[in-house]
């Protein structure tokens, strides 16, 4: 079969599309047949040596879209035939993928490949974050960093459905403010030309957010605490600035705030049953046509540097999706 690996840590220029042996399963897992996968920071993450401990060549990928070709015999809810999204076991860059069965679930008829490819990690980590950690409430208000990117876009669209009376996200650049809008914030700050931590309490009447959704740590995570509300939570989910945030224990007990931690992949490895409910939810609201993908970019899987350097670049909108069944057609 066909695949992109990554020989060695790098710039996106290390990757090769090359031929591999398909993957065989064991009984616990299903082997699926790629239609399409997404391009994930993760991903980025992980080919420069930041996730990975070298284990040459790997797969990258954290999410797929295809159709379940054979079933191991401990699998007892899915078929083979059955249109199914899922979390590989060794990357999604690829013909064919292994996922334990406990990772795969079926999609609705109505889903398309495109959007079942880019929902896995954003619709279900978007879901954690606000439904599980943050545990939003009625007419909360919240603060999303990065709220043109899948994840953001994602975000924004859940915390309506679950009940935020005000949406407030960050970018980094004008040009993404109207992707942002278009998601349903209420407002959207460019971090690079406002102070940000300013403009929200102005927006709050300088009572601050209920909840903040960070994903890039390093200095925005000690700025967002500035304008994070009494009792509020600060999710904090990634770190693409590359730099490590800070708090001081002051911030927290007297003011009753809390800074939650939250990690998908940790979830996968460790509390994989728990992704069960998420996924009941979040298909739900896509077989129910209220939540939308923001897909802003396709490339075929041999362009996999492309997507790649474009993700990198910090000037893609919404999900970048490889298409590996066009690829090999």
């Amino acid at each position: 079969m066909k695949a992109i690996i990554v020989p060695k840590f790098g710039a996106p220029e290390v990757m090769q599309y090359v031929e591999v042996k398909t993957p065989k399963i064991n009984p616990c897992q299903v082997l699926i047949r790629v239609e399409k996968t997404s391009v994930n920071y993760a991903d980025v993450k992980a080919r420069y040596g930041k996730k990975e401990k070298g284990n040459f060549p790997f797969i990258p990928g954290l999410d797929t879209a295809g159709v379940i070709v054979e079933i191991g015999a401990e699998v007892k809810h899915l078929q083979p035939g059955q249109r199914v999204i899922a979390f590989p076991a060794s990357g999604s860059y690829a013909e064919f993928v292994v996922a334990e069965g406990i990772l795969t679930y079926e999609i609705p008829d109505s889903m398309d490949f495109t959007t079942a490819a880019a929902c896995p990690t954003v619709s279900f980590l978007s879901y954690k974050l606000l439904a599980d950690i943050a545990r939003i409430e009625q007419g909360e208000t919240i603060l999303i960093h990065s709220a043109a990117g899948g994840v953001g876009t994602t975000a924004i669209q859940l915390a309506k459905l679950l009940g935020a009376s005000k949406i407030i996200g960050t970018v980094g650049d004008e040009t993404k403010v109207s992707v942002a809008l278009k998601a349903g914030a209420d407002h959207v700050i460019c971090y690079n030309n406002d102070d940000f931590p300013s403009r929200v309490n102005e927006l709050t009447d300088n009572q601050g957010v209920d909840i903040v959704l960070d994903s890039i740590a390093g200095e925005i995570t000690g700025q967002s605490l500035t304008c994070l509300a009494p009792y509020g939570r600060l999710i904090q989910f990634g770190n693409s600035s590359g730099s490590v945030g800070s708090f001081k224990t002051s911030d927290l007990h007297s003011s009753c705030r809390s800074v939650l931690g939250f990690s998908l992949g940790t979830t996968r490895k460790k509390r994989p049953e728990t992704l069960q409910s998420t996924a009941k939810e979040v298909l739900k609201l896509f077989s129910e046509e209220k939540l939308n993908m923001e897909v802003g970019h396709h490339y075929p899987l041999e362009d996999a540097i492309a997507a790649h350097k474009l993700i990198e670049s910090r000037l893609s909108i919404g999900k970048i999706i490889l298409d590996v069944r066009d690829s090999l057609s």
